[in-house]
């Protein structure tokens, strides 16, 4: 019911619709509170709150070198996909999952109950998700029938999990783009894995769910100096110790922080000494919004997010403990806030025939135990209109 009640609320939101052209990154106009992104002063900067100033210079060499185990990235350690206890938390999930399935199948029908759709996971985890939603919705024969289930999971440890909580048996043989898929025996839909959206077939109707993945993906920081907005970099000092600096030079993220400050107002960049930008957010966002005005159908993407500019929110977890983000790199989980207004901003200036209701939680109806950080977004092609409200 409290999803419900958010998406209902929702519904009255404001439409935006998704224009035919987007500029160039480079061409974009600033907004007046972030004309300054950089100058070419050589004023050193000392350092703040922790951090160091890059060299000017170009030749100096590093201090030292260091290596990073990266292998947690696709072979995440056991201790990261255990099973949790019944928290309070984790049934208000599992009743937010079943209106996942309510919405999804909403949207099917405001479709016109196509005989195919692809229904893609991002980031399904161990794939409870998932396999949630199919066991919630197997008694309506003919949308199970339609859905062809895409995974896009990079890691072959979650993979198997996936595959095993999706209690899949056989596989198919391969369909028209060469793909084999496994079937699910929760409804006996052919389920198929990706590294990536770009491999999921086009062509069909697509239906998105982004649950919780969005705050997953790498996020940059920029530091307001003396030069303007700097990026912060790692480096490795003289004790081979990894410790933060700040950029000397523009670097290629600074693009995605102008389209960031074009979008806010003066008002919520000048009291802001950082800004967190995402710029895998923006162009996966503008990556689902080409397709669903390409294929049809929509995307729901829920996570942890703030309505607004986002200053510094970057964390990271070791077993459910909060430590340092430069303790041993490739052991935590790190994770930031969803600027949710960069992503339907996104939305408005993807190219093709689209619209993009925006919804958010209202601080009221948020769910007990999540606060009023826990936000919700769709994307729906304008041809079906908006998404019909739950009641």
């Amino acid at each position: 019911m409290l999803l419900r009640k958010v998406l209902l609320r929702g519904a009255s939101a404001s439409r935006l619709l998704i224009s035919n052209k987007s500029p160039p990154a480079s061409l974009l106009p600033l907004a007046s509170g972030c004309t300054r992104f950089f100058s070419s002063s050589t004023q050193s900067e000392g350092p703040n709150d922790g951090f160091v100033a890059g060299q000017e210079g170009g030749d100096e060499q590093p201090a030292a070198t260091i290596t990073v185990d990266r292998s947690g990235l696709y072979h995440p350690p056991e201790h990261s996909h255990e099973p949790t206890t019944e928290s309070e938390l984790v049934k208000h999930l599992k009743g937010i999952i079943k209106m996942i399935g309510v919405w999804v199948m909403c949207l099917w029908e405001q479709m016109g109950q196509p005989k195919k759709v692809n229904l893609v996971e991002l980031g399904p985890g161990r794939g409870t998700l998932m396999a949630d939603l199919l066991r919630g919705t197997a008694k309506f024969k003919s949308f199970t029938d339609s859905m062809h289930i895409h995974m896009v999971e990079c890691s072959p440890v979650l993979q198997k999990l996936q595959h095993q909580n999706l209690k899949c048996e056989k596989v198919c043989n391969a369909d028209e783009n060469g793909e084999k898929s496994s079937v699910t025996s929760i409804t006996g839909s052919p389920v198929t894995w990706y590294s990536s959206l770009e491999q999921v077939p086009s062509g069909s109707p697509t239906i998105i769910l982004a649950h919780e993945f969005y705050d997953a993906l790498p996020i940059h920081q920029f530091q307001r100096s003396s030069r303007g907005w700097s990026e912060k970099m790692v480096d490795v000092g003289e004790d081979s110790k990894l410790r933060f600096v700040l950029s000397p030079q523009p670097t290629p993220a600074t693009l995605y922080l102008m389209k960031r400050c074009k979008w806010a107002t003066e008002k919520e960049v000048e009291s802001l000494k950082q800004i967190e930008i995402c710029p895998k957010a923006i162009d996966l966002t503008h990556t689902i919004a080409q397709r669903i005005s390409s294929d049809g159908g929509g995307a729901l993407i829920i996570d942890y997010g703030l309505n607004g500019v986002i200053s510094d929110s970057l964390q990271a977890i070791r077993k459910h403990k909060f430590v340092s983000i430069l303790d041993d790199p490739g052991s935590a989980d790190l994770s930031a806030y969803v600027d949710f207004p960069s992503l339907k901003h996104t939305a408005e200036e993807a190219s093709g025939e689209g619209e993009a209701p925006f919804w958010e939680g209202p601080d009221e109806l948020a769910p007990v135990g999540m606060g009023t950080r826990y936000l919700a977004m769709a994307i729906v092609n304008k041809k079906q209109g908006t998404p019909v409200p739950f009641q």
